[in-house]
């Protein structure tokens, strides 16, 4: 029997996490000057990003707190007016796991608000400021109704519905959840830029070589093109990092690696998910037991 699984693409999702000033005064908490216009080079980097995407006919994914919504309106607007996608990305990249249920309802608020504001509209999908999640955030995401979540790392290059009501005790068995009609688009540490590039002093040495970076990268790809025919494989970017004059022309390289395969598809978040869903109807991917929906 012929093998089939090289005609089906690899979805390669590029996404963008503009932090901009509030990964620095949010989660970071900082109110060093210095560190604070770290920042500021996101709103720079865009132009460039931008530039490319449109020159490649590439969609992409653009997770955005609200902070820098209404700090960077008019970049907000560029992207919007390129076609790309929107991910609610809280409000000034906070951790939410630190917060109580009522201050983690705001942040969901305010990024709505600033969505809304800005540019009126309201994100179908959320990815969590440093992939950080309250025993709460799951049935928020119900509740605000979002279609898609790309924060868990379940898996690599393969979707699933997201679990509500897991248990984890160090006294006890893992109890596991149901799954609820939320996607989940696996995100990853490994196939992210700020550990690896950004230095932050005490806690992250970064620096890295690109070429470090990419051999990563391209690895985690190649194995993604040849043995997960219609997975997808996600790379979490960050203007302020990957935008930088050698990591970008790291990212060229890599991007044109991708299509010599001739075997993907450059798509949206969303865009994925809705093809996803569709072909794996939530009612009948429960009943099919596997790690992510284990039988009780």
């Amino acid at each position: 029997m012929a093998d089939t699984r090289s005609e089906r693409p690899l979805s390669v999702c590029i996404t963008f996490d503009y932090d901009a000033l509030s990964l620095w005064v949010g989660m970071l908490a900082s109110t060093n000057p210095t560190q604070v216009s770290r920042g500021e080079f996101a709103a720079v980097a865009i132009g460039r990003i931008l530039t490319y995407l449109r020159e490649q006919q590439i969609p992409a994914s653009f997770a955005i707190p609200g902070h820098t919504l209404l700090a960077y309106p008019d970049t907000a607007k560029a992207i919007a007016a390129d076609g790309h996608e929107f991910v609610h990305h809280g409000w000034v990249h906070e951790l939410v796991s630190m917060t109580d249920e009522a201050g983690e309802r705001e942040v969901f608020d305010r990024g709505f608000d600033a969505f809304d504001k800005v540019l009126g509209v309201r994100p179908a999908g959320y990815r969590a400021p440093g992939f950080d999640f309250s025993p709460r955030t799951v049935s928020l995401l119900q509740e605000y109704g979002f279609a898609y979540d790309s924060s868990f790392m379940g898996d690599d290059f393969n979707a699933y519905y997201l679990r509500k009501g897991d248990q984890a005790s160090p006294a006890a068995p893992y109890q596991f959840g149901r799954p609820i009609d939320i996607v989940e688009l696996p995100a990853s540490w490994v196939l992210t830029d700020v550990p690896c590039f950004e230095f932050v002093w005490g806690s992250l040495p970064g620096l890295r070589a690109p070429s470090a970076v990419e051999e990563m990268w391209r690895g985690d790809f190649d194995f993604a093109v040849d043995r997960i025919p219609g997975g997808v494989y996600i790379l979490t970017l960050h203007p302020q990092s990957i935008g930088r004059g050698h990591r970008w022309l790291m990212l060229e390289n890599l991007i044109s690696h991708f299509k010599q395969s001739g075997r993907v598809v450059f798509e949206t978040l969303g865009s994925y998910a809705d093809r996803w869903r569709t072909e794996n109807e939530y009612d009948k991917w429960c009943l099919t037991p596997s790690v992510h929906a284990p039988t009780s």
